[in-house]
C-alpha cells in the first residue's frame, strides 16, 4: 500500500465534511470551502512529492559512494597499448645504462625493474587476476580463455 493509498480514505472524509459544510453554509461559502479542500490535497501532493524526491536523491548519493568505494579497471585498449609501447623504448636505454655499468648484473636488474613495474600495471588494472588464478576479473572479462 502506498502513501497516496493510505491517504485515499483520509481525503475522501476531508471531501465529505466539505460537502457537508457546503450544505450547512450555504453556496456564499462554497468558493472557501473548494479553496481549503484544494489547499489540503495540494499540501499532500507536495508531501508525497518531497518524500520521493529525498528518497531519489537518497539512492542517487548511495549509488555514487558505492561506485566512488569500488576499484575502476581502467584497462583501456590504448592504455595497454601506450604503457606497453613506453615501458619497451624505455627498456631499450636502460638495458644499455645496466649492461654497460654493470654488465650481465646490470642487465638483470634493470630487465627486473621493468618486468616489476609492467606486473604492477596488470595488478592495478586487473585487481582479481592474482587472487583467483584462472577465472573472472573484477570487471566480469575473462581473465584466461582456453
Amino acid at each position: 500500500m502506498t502513501a497516496m493509498d493510505a491517504q485515499g480514505p483520509e481525503l475522501k472524509k476531508e471531501l465529505d465534511a466539505t460537502l457537508q459544510a457546503r450544505r450547512e453554509l450555504g453556496e456564499e461559502y462554497e468558493s472557501a470551502l473548494v479553496d481549503s479542500f484544494l489547499e489540503k490535497v495540494d499540501q499532500r501532493i507536495d508531501g508525497a512529492v518531497e518524500r520521493r524526491l529525498r528518497r531519489h536523491l537518497a539512492e542517487q548519493q548511495m549509488a555514487a559512494a558505492r561506485d566512488a568505494r569500488s576499484p575502476r579497471a581502467t584497462d583501456t585498449w590504448g592504455e595497454r597499448f601506450g604503457f606497453g609501447l613506453v615501458s619497451l623504448v624505455l627498456a631499450i636505454p636502460l638495458s644499455a645504462i645496466g649492461g654497460g655499468v654493470a654488465h650481465l648484473p646490470g642487465l638483470l636488474v634493470a630487465w627486473a625493474g621493468i618486468v616489476g613495474v609492467n606486473v604492477v600495471q596488470v595488478a592495478r588494472t586487473h585487481p582479481g587476476l592474482f587472487r583467483g588464478g584462472r577465472g573472472k576479473s573484477a570487471k566480469g572479462d575473462d581473465a584466461w580463455e582456453d
